[in-house]
Order: structure tokens, then C-alpha cells, then sequence
């Protein structure tokens, strides 16, 4: 049966031994997240309450207590509590790179990348998954967590090759000097025209284009892009008001009301 994590607020479970596994648990949660996405390959459970998920294509999905949801890398999502309630989840991010090495070693990768997510309401997964994160919140020795880590990642790939291969978008190459400027650039300071035309479109079909490649604009990517380096820098302990002045924000509170309106939480609540 579906179950919760016995908290109230946000907990965050980090090892420096496994820096390519991040989780974290929430019950009776109010938090609302703002379409996003992350570098990271991600997987979420339901454990109660209900939830409307977007990102696989099909609209909005509601996501019951027992539900899971495999979304990939730079895959624009967003699941939120029905209007007025709470909802208690728990959700793991992998390391893109980590993971496809991984797949690399069994020679499914091909097989299991897309740009969609994915939705299982298989109970022996739920149950499996929820044992994995008891077992990475537990003072169990890294070498038995990445252990099962990997097995329940290989198990879930080789038995259903993960249908997540949905056929990947294809990206209009013309938009790569973009992602790459964008990059380093403040997406603030260039207007939507001085962007269209640096790759020789029009604003119409850039945002058009753009959209089919990420799911988002530009300047929405970009400040997603700026919020996933924020996490990252949160985990190495750097300083918050330093945060937001490299990050271009106008002020901390500024940076803390757009963190939070992605992560659900803020950014001291993050990095605690």
C-alpha cells in the first residue's frame, strides 16, 4: 500500500560518496512548482494525496498514491497538489552523465532516451522504489546504496526498456550557438529579436522552435539554467547573497521567490 514518509516539511538526503544520487521527501506539502526542468534524470512517487502532472505530452495527468513518474534530463515538467489540498511525494535526481554510462554498460541506451516522461502505476515498482529511498535515507554504508541504486535502475530498464524512448524531438540546429550563448549570457539584456536574429530566424519561429526543443523560451530556459547551477551551489555550502549577485538577481529576495516558485521550497531550506 501506498505509503508516506513520516515528515511534515521537505528533507533532503545528500552523500559526498554518491554524488550522482540526490533525494528527497515531502509529505502534506503544499508547494507549487512553476513549469521546469533538470540536468538531472528524475523519478517521482506519489505517496498520497493527488497530483496534476504535465510533461509527458498528453496534457495534464492525475497521479494517485502508488503512481511513478521517470522524467528525463531537460525534460519540462511540472506536478502540483489539486487545488486546496496537500500531497506527500518523494522524488530522486541522477546524474545524466552517471546514468548514461550506466545504460552504456548494458547496452541499453538507445533503447530507454526520450524527451517525455513516463508513468508507471505498477505496485511492485512503487514498492521497490520506496524501499530504495528508505534505504538511502537509512545509515546503510554507501556500498549497499549505490548497490541497490543500480540494480533497481538495470532491473527497470531491461524489463520494460523503459518506454520512456518516446521519439526524441529533434533539435533545429540553428538553436545550438543559442544554447551555447545563453549559456554564459544574461537572457535579461538581449531582446527576443537580437536573439532571433543571431540564428537567422524570426521571433515567431524562435520561440516556436525553442519551445519544441525545450519545452520552454528563452529567457524561461535560461532562468531554469540559472536556478539548477543555484542548487548545485547551495550543495557546495557557497553563500546565498553571493548566489544571487552571480546569478544576476536583483536582490536575495528576488533569488529566493524565483528559487522557490521552481523548487518548492527556499534556498536556506535547500541547502539545510
Amino acid at each position: 500500500m501506498p505509503r508516506a514518509p513520516a515528515i511534515s516539511h521537505p528533507l533532503f538526503w545528500r552523500d559526498p560518496a554518491l554524488p550522482h544520487v540526490e533525494s528527497r521527501r515531502a509529505c502534506d506539502s503544499r508547494a507549487c512548482y512553476k513549469a521546469h526542468s533538470h540536468p538531472t534524470f528524475s523519478i517521482g512517487a506519489v505517496d498520497q494525496g493527488c497530483s496534476v502532472f504535465t510533461g509527458t505530452g498528453n496534457g495534464q495527468t492525475r497521479l494517485q498514491p502508488g503512481t511513478l513518474v521517470f522524467v528525463p534530463a531537460q525534460c519540462v515538467h511540472a506536478c502540483n497538489p489539486e487545488p486546496g489540498l496537500s500531497w506527500g511525494y518523494q522524488m530522486l535526481h541522477l546524474d545524466a552523465a552517471w546514468l548514461q554510462a550506466l545504460r552504456l554498460e548494458s547496452a541499453l541506451a538507445t533503447q530507454v532516451q526520450g524527451r517525455l516522461a513516463y508513468i508507471t502505476r505498477n505496485p511492485d515498482t512503487y514498492e521497490r522504489f520506496t524501499r530504495l529511498n528508505d534505504l538511502l535515507f537509512s545509515n546503510a554504508c554507501a556500498h549497499d546504496k549505490d548497490a541497490a541504486l543500480i540494480e533497481f535502475i538495470g532491473d527497470h530498464d531491461a524489463q520494460a526498456a523503459l518506454p520512456l524512448a518516446n521519439a526524441p524531438q529533434r533539435l533545429d540546429r540553428r538553436l545550438a550557438p543559442l544554447f551555447e550563448r545563453l549559456e554564459h549570457e544574461d537572457a535579461d539584456s538581449l531582446s527576443l529579436a537580437e536573439l532571433a536574429s543571431s540564428v537567422g530566424m524570426g521571433r515567431y519561429q524562435l520561440i516556436r522552435a525553442f519551445r519544441a526543443a525545450t519545452g520552454l523560451t528563452p529567457h524561461a530556459w535560461q532562468l531554469n539554467l540559472r536556478i539548477n547551477r543555484a542548487r548545485q551551489w547551495l550543495r557546495q555550502g557557497e553563500d546565498m547573497a553571493d548566489i544571487a549577485y552571480r546569478l544576476g538577481f536583483a536582490d536575495q529576495s528576488h533569488f529566493q521567490r524565483v528559487f522557490k516558485a521552481h523548487a518548492g521550497v527556499t534556498p536556506g531550506m535547500y541547502r539545510s
